[in-house]
């Protein structure tokens, strides 16, 4: 069965003349914005759609690039003419992939030690994940305080609330739980691993696995006969 989130459709919009892709999933999406494109969500729809501002042969470039970065990643595109392409540029691993990967390790952690070893490249005071968001943070509201816009100043305050405030509360709870755990230092009732090792209190010593049996599936009874099928 063909998924339909892997289709996409890039073109310019027949009556307001926008250059606008729609369609995919959220991969498809985040390959778009990386190309520059700019989410519009709607109550049934997350479309994206060009930069304001942008001249007629930049909106050429932006939408051929998606188109080819799209193919690249193995999404179906239909596009305009003017937008198809052959190029298939490489693609790297995004920063987020790297983070991402901290939940696969807690995931598949069978230990207090294993979770808290994940939890900790998020908390560290120098150079853990939180402490360089909070650096982004502040980095950006120090950008907006220089644009002199009517509301910039407004923009960098928030920025700073959300660092000082909102993001502290977060490093102070993930750094407490992790510290929690590395003093704990119990497995995970629900993720033992099976060592294939005999215990020296196994009576039978020539098992091979001190693991029980999984539970055999018991056959499922055949379906009832219909009302007019029987004689």
């Amino acid at each position: 069965m063909l998924r339909t989130d892997r289709f996409l459709d890039i073109r310019r919009d027949p009556h307001s003349g926008e250059l606008l892709a729609r369609g995919g999933d959220s991969e498809a999406h985040s390959i778009l914005q990386r190309v520059g494109f700019i989410a519009v969500v709607r109550v049934h729809e997350t479309y994206h759609r060009a930069p304001t501002g942008l001249a007629s042969d930049d909106e050429s470039r932006l939408g051929t690039d998606a188109v080819a970065r799209l193919r690249a990643a193995g999404y179906h595109v239909d596009c305009d003419a003017v937008f198809d392409t052959d190029s298939r540029p490489a693609s790297y691993l995004p920063l987020g992939a790297s983070v991402a990967h901290l939940a696969e390790r807690v995931r598949e952690a069978t230990t207090t030690d294993e979770a808290a070893d994940a939890l900790t490249e998020l908390t560290a005071a120098h150079d853990g994940i939180l402490a360089a968001l909070d650096e982004v943070l502040t980095a950006t509201a120090d950008f907006h305080d220089g644009l002199g816009g009517p509301s910039d100043k407004y923009i960098a305050q928030r920025l700073r609330h959300i660092a000082d405030e909102h993001l502290r509360v977060i490093h102070g709870d993930l750094s407490y739980l992790r510290n929690k755990l590395a003093d704990r230092h119990a497995p995970h009732p629900g993720r033992s691993t099976c060592t294939r090792e005999v215990p020296s209190t196994e009576q039978e010593r020539s098992a091979v696995c001190a693991c029980p049996p999984p539970p055999r599936a018991l056959p499922a009874p055949p379906p009832p006969l219909a009302a007019g099928l029987r004689r």
